[in-house]
């Protein structure tokens, strides 16, 4: 199952490049309509690319008038991302959806100062708010990121997108000053796949939690990579930017991918890289 990371694909512009995929991730919503930071707020770097958009949205009634009903038009399965600067924020935010396949939490923007309570306190809310199926989406910045993992899914967490951005920073190369607008940004591209993979790798053996793997995705050996760390599902980022048919051909070379390796489809190689681990075959299934 092939989707899309928050922020990387606007489905209304670019419909084609959407239907690619098996469901759509909204940009993050938040409460009050937020215009994001001043720019620049792009810098390409060697080896990916640092953003700092700051979570630029209409917010939560401009979305749930004007742009939910549009995007539903596209007859692809929905997640919202939902963000917010308290629990409360995200939680009522989580109550007024309804008729979408999944909400993922963004408990971890690198663009923004606001520091919410914790990652368990904000999924605890959404859950007394919500049945829909929630993916917290958490930062690989933290140290052990299986505990967070454990943490969410006691509170009530249907599964984890991982990863998202991480923080970094880019001089420019006459004045050796920032190249963005706020300093540091969200950083992404290839450099992030190994800390993608750790990551994936690491909650697989913290929870039976079904998991969206994403970071540095190029290849559909890439994506084989996450699936063997743990991943039920593969969100693509960057790659989307650069080349608008990634999906199909990422999809295609998934597949071959996994042939090549005996397996019938690529979700055979689940867990491979965890020979130690058992799993029953049973987990909850991605929704879309």
């Amino acid at each position: 199952m092939l989707l899309n990371a928050s922020g990387c694909l606007d489905a209304l512009t670019g419909p084609d490049t959407a239907r690619q995929l098996d469901a759509f991730v909204t940009k993050t919503v938040t409460p009050l309509p937020r215009p994001g930071n001043d720019p620049p707020r792009i810098a390409e770097t060697d080896f990916g690319m640092l953003n700092s958009i700051g979570l630029a949205n209409p917010g939560r009634a401009g979305f749930l008038a004007d742009t939910l009903p549009q995007l539903r038009e596209l007859g692809l399965p929905l997640w919202v991302s939902v963000g917010g600067f308290s629990a409360a924020e995200y939680a009522e935010t989580c109550s007024l959806l309804d008729g979408i396949a999944a909400i993922e939490l963004n408990l971890s923007c690198p663009n923004v100062d606001e520091a919410p309570e914790s990652a368990a306190d904000i999924v605890a809310a959404c859950r007394g708010a919500t049945d829909l199926p929630l993916f917290a989406k958490l930062s690989p910045a933290s140290w052990d990121i299986g505990e967070v993992a454990r943490a969410v899914e006691a509170a009530g967490a249907d599964g984890l997108s991982l990863v998202n951005t991480i923080r970094g920073l880019a001089l420019d190369d006459e004045t050796l000053r920032p190249r963005l607008s706020r300093g540091v940004g969200g950083y992404s591209g290839p450099a992030l796949r190994p800390i993608a993979l750790a990551a994936v790798h690491a909650c697989y053996r913290a929870t039976g939690l079904p998991i969206v793997g994403m970071g540095g995705v190029q290849t559909g050996r890439d994506a084989l990579d996450l699936i063997a760390c743990g991943a039920s599902a593969v969100a693509l980022g960057t790659v989307l930017f650069a080349d608008p048919d990634a999906p199909t051909r990422i999809r295609r070379e998934l597949w071959s991918e996994a042939a090549a390796r005996g397996f019938s489809n690529p979700l055979e190689a689940r867990g491979a890289a965890h020979p130690s681990v058992a799993r029953t075959g049973n987990e909850a299934a991605i929704p879309g």
